[in-house]
């Protein structure tokens, strides 16, 4: 498969690594929490033809400088999503936010909401902000002990089969592995802290631009059934299963998830 180079954009708040391919009306996409641009390598290549996409490395990942609190908000990550687009001249886009990557999208269409035309959510992470500490602590506890055990590599070579459903093909278990194994320790720990200390509800109820959800049928990350209450918390969105799917349903499945992504930009272009 097509390898799209990683390029760098000086922001108003420090490089942004990001990668893209196609022109025209902007289609912005934001990675979850063990992952990276180079993730989204088939819509980029399967949908370049149609639109000016555009693949981040959140703050912490790739090459992009990291947010500055070490306990960061989503709408630390939103704001840097603004400097980014500004650095590229995108005054509005189509965005697409995964797992984690969910979360920034809704605060930045919730602060933003000018700047988007639509909002697709793939596999939304709830977040555990409304859980209490104890449950706080204990998942991130959790994340980052591994991630001090394994290290990167060790981590992606343990938890990458997570994000897949048994019968994900080799090729989508060695990209998301690959991806995962370069996450930045910093980053990451900065990205645990959103997970833990935010809530996605916070912000969606806010969100009336049209919203589109999905969710893999056999994701064990963010299930189906809590994938469902957070599209029904917003007040115009739709929300559909992809058969057999795992949580990282785009790089397993990008046939079918283009093909939705495709029809979701048609229909609020």
């Amino acid at each position: 498969m097509s390898k799209i180079e990683q390029k760098t954009a000086d922001t108003n708040d420090g490089v942004v690594t990001y990668r893209e391919s196609g022109s025209g009306t902007p289609l912005v996409l934001l990675h979850g929490i063990g992952s990276g641009s180079e993730s989204w390598r088939t819509q980029l290549l399967g949908l370049g033809k149609l639109y000016h996409v555009i693949a981040w490395d959140a703050p912490g990942y790739g090459g992009s400088i990291p947010v500055a609190p070490s306990t960061p908000s989503a709408a630390d990550y939103a704001r840097r999503l603004e400097t980014f687009l500004d650095a590229l001249g995108v005054a509005t886009c189509h965005l697409v936010g995964h797992s984690l990557g969910a979360m920034m999208a809704c605060r930045f269409a919730r602060d933003k909401k000018e700047r988007v035309k639509s909002l697709m959510l793939a596999s939304p992470a709830m977040g555990y902000g409304s859980q209490g500490k104890e449950i706080q602590n204990e998942r991130r506890t959790g994340r980052i002990e591994l991630l001090e055990t394994l290290g990167p590599k060790g981590l992606a070579r343990e938890r990458h089969a997570n994000l897949l459903s048994a019968a994900a093909p080799k090729w989508a278990r060695d990209l998301v592995e690959k991806v995962m194994g370069e996450i930045r320790p910093h980053g990451y720990r900065q990205a645990v802290e959103l997970l833990v200390l935010n809530n996605i509800l916070a912000d969606t109820v806010e969100i009336l631009s049209p919203v589109s959800v999905v969710v893999g049928g056999a994701d064990v990350v963010t299930p189906p059934e809590t994938c469902k209450l957070i599209a029904e918390s917003f007040p115009n969105s739709t929300f559909q299963i992809l058969p057999d799917l795992g949580h990282a349903c785009y790089v397993e499945g990008p046939e079918i998830f283009n093909v939705l992504l495709r029809g979701h930009l048609d229909k609020n272009s």
